[in-house]
């Protein structure tokens, strides 16, 4: 019960975490979101696109119980972006910037490692 409660404030909290990122990459202009190493425009529009979907797979599929094996494939794939984040931002000159993106790749995996146990476990 009380991991339950656990993985779903995680669920909740980088959700929003990723609506926000991906809306951001999707309504700035690309001149705005240039970061230490230049990524293409529409690559970042991609990531956002990315974001926006991972962020609702991380909570819909399991709260509406429809195909709830979405949300820890949702949570592994959000994992890898993570991956790309930490990389881009050590590769960018930020080794301890890098720490932020690593710790939601390691929330991710708890997420996809929890939720998907749950499934087995039914």
């Amino acid at each position: 019960m009380k991991a339950n409660r656990t993985l779903w404030t995680m669920q909740g909290m980088l959700a929003g975490l990723f609506l926000f990122a991906g809306v951001m990459k999707l309504v700035l202009p690309i001149e705005a979101m240039a970061g230490p190493v230049a990524l293409p425009g529409s690559f970042l529009r991609f990531i956002g696109v990315a974001e926006v979907l991972g962020g609702l797979g991380l909570v819909l599929p399991w709260l509406l119980k429809i195909r709830p094996i979405l949300t820890p494939i949702a949570a592994g794939a959000l994992g890898i972006v993570m991956i790309g984040a930490v990389t881009m931002t050590a590769v960018g000159g930020s080794v301890a910037g890098a720490a932020f993106p690593l710790l939601v790749g390691v929330a991710l995996g708890a997420i996809a490692y929890g939720r998907a146990s749950a499934l087995s476990a039914i």
